[in-house]
């Protein structure tokens, strides 16, 4: 499995309300990315899906611990297992998680390969990803150029599990 994950320079996430920051090549890259896999997320990150809708071209798979909840167009588990049981069903795609951070600590023991934009700036926040250039267990292996957009620079960052 694969991690995609927006981070500022703290491994913060999001806040209150919602991301902290949206650029569109980081957009791009991520539909780049995730092009013809499945997509694994919570439930308030689907419905943060721009029309609250899956991306075209891809499998969607919501995890929610409501049992009554399910997500139109895209598969909806409930739990752990379940979720790793319709996985092991489609071993020929790649699989990405999208978040939030519950679903980000759920499953990153589960992945080899993280891919990080990460924002030069902190900002107000109240969710966090594992700072994995302290983890130990991983190792940065590739860094694009500076990237900038307004005023926010950014780089996209590949993570690989050192086993």
């Amino acid at each position: 499995m694969n991690i995609v994950v927006t981070v500022d320079e703290n491994w913060a996430i999001g806040g209150k309300d919602g991301l902290l920051v949206q650029i569109p090549a980081d957009l791009r890259n991520q539909q780049r990315l995730t092009a013809g896999g499945i997509m694994v997320m919570g439930r308030k990150t689907f419905q943060a899906m721009p029309q609250g809708t899956p991306v075209y071209g891809t499998d969607s798979i919501v995890l929610s611990e409501n049992a009554s909840y399910s997500a139109k167009g895209a598969k909806t588990v409930h739990s752990k297992d379940e979720l790793l049981a319709a996985l092991n069903d489609a071993k020929e795609k790649e699989v990405f998680v999208l978040g939030g951070e519950s679903i980000y600590r759920l499953l990153l023991s589960h992945c080899d390969t993280a891919y990080v934009t990460m924002v030069e700036k902190a900002y107000a926040a109240s969710r966090y990803f594992e700072n994995l250039d302290e983890s130990g267990e991983w190792k940065l292996t590739e860094e694009s150029d500076e990237q900038t957009y307004f005023d926010i620079t950014y780089y996209f960052r590949k993570y690989e599990r050192d086993r």
